[in-house]
């Protein structure tokens, strides 16, 4: 008994192994990001204008079925955009232009169809992201200085460090050679959490949301 269970177990293992498949790759992604502000009516936040990103890192897809990955990898990627709001200190409207560095790991799901054409399929992905800020500017700087507190911060600190995001996209993915593919998608990232930290905690508004979102040109490579 003890040894047909183990056999069992060897056999699963062998089988499990032999359809186990792990691809890597690298890609870049140009994108366009911005935040999404909200607030009590007296603040009026809103947001202005996008700015253009660029990002990039590793996949990493783990296949477990023909047509089914995990796909997950490291990206570094950059995020913000510009937001209004009305300083009742100055008594008009004030403009941060916000640019912020994220790590991210991506948690998701890759579906592919059959081959739509001679080694090409398409693909659709589903699931979300863990991100980390490492980095932050206001208005290209490093520092800011409020105009209504005339306070020094550093830009790094105006948001929390943690998000997370949906994400969502589609593509096509060609197969170059035995174990070469490349691929190109589009992707939206919807964030989560509100990052704000500056307004809440040093100019004591109430109720600010800033939200990251972005839209992203996939372009890659898998050996």
């Amino acid at each position: 008994m003890k040894k047909a269970l183990l056999a069992f177990l060897i056999s699963g293992a062998t089988i499990g192994a032999a359809s186990a498949q792990v691809e890597i790759g690298l890609k870049v992604s140009p994108s366009i990001t911005s935040l999404r502000a909200d607030s009590p009516t007296a603040y009026g936040f809103q947001s202005e204008s996008s700015k253009l990103g660029l990002g990039g890192g590793l996949i990493i897809d783990y296949f477990f079925g023909q047509n089914y990955a995990f796909s997950t990898g490291l990206e570094l990627t950059g995020k913000g955009g510009t937001i209004s709001y009305f300083d009742q200190t100055l008594n008009r409207r004030q403009e941060q232009k916000i640019g912020l560095q994220y790590l991210q790991v991506p948690v998701t799901v890759k579906l592919f169809t059959n081959d739509v054409a001679t080694d090409t399929k398409l693909y659709f992905q589903l699931g979300g992201s863990l991100n980390a800020a490492i980095a932050g500017r206001v208005n290209g700087d490093k520092r800011y200085v409020d105009p209504a507190t005339t306070q020094e911060t550093k830009a790094s600190k105006h948001v929390i460090i943690p998000d997370a995001s949906l994400r969502g996209g589609f593509g096509v993915e060609y197969q170059l050679g035995q174990s070469t593919k490349v691929l190109a998608g589009v992707s939206y990232h919807r964030g989560l959490f509100n990052i704000d930290r500056y307004f809440e905690n040093e100019r004591d508004f109430k109720e600010v949301e800033l939200k990251n979102s972005e839209f992203a040109l996939d372009l890659g490579i898998k050996f």
